[in-house]
């Protein structure tokens, strides 16, 4: 990778709350970082374009109707169920789970299955403007390894999980770790083998502790890696309170929520990332903010599987870091972006209530709607900060993970600028989230490098 600029619009988060958009000059550095950013009209920016002019370093300049933004961070992905996506969403979660989920994640014990599904995938992903995705893969090491691998070789940002789950209650036979010493192991084994996979000197992939969820795990492989998690010093994921069924099985087996079992088995701590979290209270949050875990709020899914809404406000109100998750294959859509606009949905819904034989004043929690300005906070530095990465900002230190959006591309659903003025940075913010599809999506950066589109390097 070498260095190279950008000039033209960027839209970016400034804060949670604020969306900036100018016309910028953006310097890329060689190791993928934003070594600066300046207004295009300003002598620091013409400074730079001249040293990029004598210096023969490539310049690319986005024409009308193209601009710049952060790329998505996608905190919650099984990777296995791709082939699934957009079926079954009508069966119950423990239905969808034992009919259709384990069955077809058993199936990935042999890698040549695996390959090409996940190769699909990663390449989707990019496609749609991720940058950084966490994966859930399966029990298997041979399968989950190659998924790591293949995610290095396109460049994606990724946390990838060896998947542990051992208690034959929920588990089938055929699909599940045979005892807690051969997870334990296996999941050892997986994380010194990501880390140490030829080309990842930079930690672009990284292994994460992976315990299904708590009914799908015995108290022993729990606790187990929980200790492994501190050891190894690794990132873990898991669901966490997801639905009615799930939260109430984890009370009635350990008498507590599952922030609060989670805690104890050792689990809950800085770099753990807790999908869905539906139905925590006010005083799970604050356990999960006092250990530094983060939420992977998955809207999409949540519709389907969770009955209920994330309370994503009383969360931030909290101080917990809270990101966004595609949940495929219970979200049916690979998009970030559209999970960003179902999670500003959801929260209205949940502001306003949505049973109309209740009386208005009885119908909603007040005050938890969020804004667009802060659907595109979640989609990208969000997520980036739940994991501890300095991305998700097009801000000068940053790593340039980004997308260039073509509003003007064939088959495109944004609409052009009125008068060819695009007004308020949130407008145009809350314009591309709802509408934006692969079409809009000409080039995709990790790291600086270009990891999708083939018309669109700097030249």
């Amino acid at each position: 990778m070498g260095e190279f600029i950008i000039q033209g619009t960027v839209l970016t988060p400034v804060s949670a709350t604020r969306v900036g958009m100018g016309r910028d000059v953006v310097h890329v550095a060689a190791d993928g970082r934003i070594a600066a950013r300046h207004a295009h009209d300003t002598p620091a920016a013409a400074d730079l374009l001249a040293h990029a002019a004598r210096s023969g370093i490539p310049v690319r300049t986005l024409g009308p109707g193209q601009l710049l933004m952060p790329g998505f961070a996608d905190l919650h992905v099984h990777a296995p169920q791709w082939p699934q996506m957009g079926r079954a969403l009508d069966l119950p979660l423990r239905d969808w789970l034992e009919q259709r989920t384990f069955p077809l994640e058993a199936r990935f014990a042999d890698p040549d299955f695996a390959g090409p599904v996940y190769e699909e995938m990663v390449t989707t992903l990019l496609a749609n403007g991720t940058t950084t995705a966490v994966f859930f893969a399966t029990i298997h090491e041979d399968s989950s390894l190659l998924l790591a691998r293949i995610c290095l070789r396109h460049g994606l940002r990724a946390h990838v999980g060896l998947v542990a789950m051992d208690d034959p209650e929920l588990c089938p036979e055929g699909y599940r770790n045979t005892s807690v010493e051969q997870a334990l192991a296996a999941t050892r084994r997986f994380i010194h083998a990501v880390r140490a996979l030829p080309g990842n000197e930079s930690g672009l992939v990284r292994p994460m502790v992976t315990p299904r969820f708590i009914p799908a795990c015995t108290d022993g492989l729990l606790h187990g890696l929980g200790v492994m998690a501190a050891e190894e010093d690794c990132l873990i994921q898991t669901h966490c309170s997801e639905s009615d069924w799930e939260h109430d099985y984890v009370r009635q087996r350990t008498g507590v929520n599952d922030t609060v079992a989670l805690d104890r088995f050792g689990l809950l701590r800085r770099g753990t990332v807790l999908a869905h979290s539906c139905f925590m209270t006010e005083d799970d949050m604050a356990l999960v903010q006092a250990r530094g875990a983060a939420i992977a709020h998955c809207p999409l899914s949540n519709a389907y599987f969770a009955g209920g809404v994330l309370p994503l406000r009383t969360a931030w109100q909290a101080g917990v870091h809270v990101g966004l998750g595609t949940d495929i294959s219970g979200g049916y859509s690979p998009s970030v972006a559209v999970n960003a606009a179902m999670a500003v949905t959801a929260a209205r819904m949940l502001d306003t209530g949505n049973d109309p034989a209740r009386p208005q004043a009885q119908r909603g929690r007040p005050g938890s709607r969020i804004s667009f300005a802060e659907g595109l906070w979640l989609a990208t530095r969000g997520g980036a900060q739940a994991l501890g990465i300095a991305a998700g900002q097009l801000e000068v230190g940053m790593a340039f993970d980004a997308i260039e959006i073509d509003r003007t591309a064939p088959g495109s659903n944004i609409l052009p600028p009125i008068h060819g003025e695009d007004g308020a940075a949130e407008d145009v913010a809350q314009q591309i989230l709802c509408n934006m599809g692969r079409p809009n999506i000409r080039t995709v950066w990790v790291a600086g490098r270009q990891v999708h589109g083939t018309d669109a390097a700097p030249d």
